[in-house]
């Protein structure tokens, strides 16, 4: 591993994702990315007794079914690095309990997923892991009852919200020279090749129904500290994907780039704005944990592993709140960290 700059990396070894799963709930079931989804629930609990249970499940069943696509079970991984938006990441520290796998527990909110892919492509180029899992969840109902209202209220989203996505996101990524082509590999030709490290960003917003527009400035400056680092420019990658900025953040995260003469939306797509139609009435589109992981991990690697697009800047972007932060008025920090992701002959 090599540092570039003063925020970013290169993997020299180019470490490989090999496999992927994504689980879903059942309005993401019906939106336009409804057959790229490897599960689809239609009963939010999974017929148990809470929707933090059913969120666990769901984390351990993306990671469980990205393993076994690839004929490996858990005791082959290295490590585990995972998190969720609940308070102390009981969703995806109790699917470790079960995963039964080393495990490293992430929060970056709804970054979690870009963090995991970074972290995991350090562990296993700087020989520290061989077979990785990166694994996000989130789950609509479990989200709004810790930081919005419970859902027996009925409260009307307000047109800058978002919705949380219902679901989990798995990725494995393999040491490059363990790599054997032709071995049963979900994915052949996909590489993690280097990242940028966010930092913390505050535009003063303290409205939890504007998630667009608190994380949109982390975007931007990891995005710009990013092409700085590397001498590149935005015609360099075939897609900057942003986790979960929405209509509004990505509509910002433009202006804010174009201050600085950067400009991206001829190549900028949005997690978040794919999830759902505009007929499923979601305001400004998805977000949560799972949003980025489900839809890097079904619709965008595929993309990579063809050779649509041979080269991404993947970040997810995460508001460090909490219930009690909001409660006290305090304004919504946010982070984006970026990995490259690309397509390998």
């Amino acid at each position: 591993m090599g540092i570039i700059g003063r925020h970013s990396f290169e993997l020299c070894s180019r470490p490989r994702i090999i496999s992927s799963a994504s689980y879903v709930g059942d309005k993401e079931g019906k939106g336009p990315l409804r057959e790229c989804f490897d599960k689809i629930c239609r009963d939010d609990t999974l017929g148990l007794d809470s929707w933090e249970q059913a969120e666990s499940r769901m984390f351990e069943s993306a990671v469980r079914v990205a393993l076994a696509k690839i004929k490996r079970q858990s005791d082959d991984l290295s490590c585990l690095l995972g998190g969720d938006l609940l308070n102390q990441i009981i969703s995806s520290g109790f699917a470790a309990r079960e995963i039964r796998a080393p495990f490293i527990g992430l929060y970056g909110a709804c970054s979690t997923i870009s963090e995991g892919l970074m972290l995991g492509g350090m562990l296993v180029d700087g020989g520290f892991a061989e077979l990785a899992a990166c694994a996000a969840s989130s789950h609509f109902s479990a989200a709004e009852r810790q930081f919005r209202y419970p859902l027996e209220m009925g409260v009307q989203a307000v047109p800058s919200s978002q919705r949380t996505v219902t679901g989990a996101g798995s990725i494995i990524i393999q040491a490059a020279g363990e790599f054997r082509p032709g071995a049963g590999n979900v994915f052949e030709h996909v590489a993690l090749t280097g990242g940028t490290i966010g930092s913390v960003e505050d535009f003063g917003i303290t409205d939890a129904n504007n998630m667009g527009a608190a994380m949109a400035p982390a975007a931007f400056k990891t995005i710009k500290a990013h092409l700085s680092d590397y001498s590149r420019r935005v015609e360099d990658y075939d897609r900057i994907i942003t986790g979960d900025l929405g209509i509004f953040g990505s509509d910002m995260l433009y202006e804010l780039l174009r201050g600085e003469g950067i400009e991206i939306a001829d190549r900028h797509e949005d997690c978040g704005k794919l999830m759902f139609s505009p007929e499923q009435n979601v305001n400004c589109g998805a977000s949560g944990c799972g949003c980025a992981a489900t839809v890097m991990s079904s619709w965008f690697l595929p993309k990579i592993e063809s050779g649509e697009i041979r080269r991404v800047l993947f970040l997810a972007t995460g508001a460090l709140m909490s219930p009690v932060s909001s409660l006290q008025g305090e304004s919504i920090p946010s982070i984006a960290h970026a990995v490259v992701i690309e397509h390998i002959d």
